[in-house]
């Protein structure tokens, strides 16, 4: 049986490097040819946020990080509505695909495994 990995990012972009490591976590395993997807859910749904401008926290945009996923070989990258809802996220960075979920719990069930930090 193939494994294939979801990360999951449920933390907002620049509180603190949990959603960073899970992604430089998700980039080194498709580096490596392994199946695996991004879910973004709660307040990790504001890296999708378009046009943000971390440098007055002396910080980078993490938009560009993303913009990298698919040259990693990250095969998806999934939004939960509820949450792009609760933060009013109507329209998110336009040069991603995101596809939005309805329901968490089926996404994680078409993965051997879910990897929170």
């Amino acid at each position: 049986m193939t494994r294939r990995y979801l990360f999951v990012i449920d933390r907002a972009p620049y509180g603190d490097w949990s959603g960073r490591e899970a992604l430089d976590m998700a980039f080194s395993a498709a580096a490596f040819d392994q199946p695996v997807a991004l879910l973004f859910t709660g307040a990790g749904v504001q890296w999708l946020r378009d046009q943000q401008q971390p440098a007055a926290i002396e910080q980078k945009t993490v938009s560009r990080n993303l913009s990298a996923a698919s040259l990693f070989g990250i095969e998806a990258l999934y939004a939960d509505q509820a949450s792009l809802d609760r933060f009013k996220l109507a329209q998110s960075e336009p040069s991603l695909e995101i596809s939005t979920i309805g329901s968490i719990r089926e996404v994680e069930n078409q993965f051997t495994d879910v990897v929170r930090l």
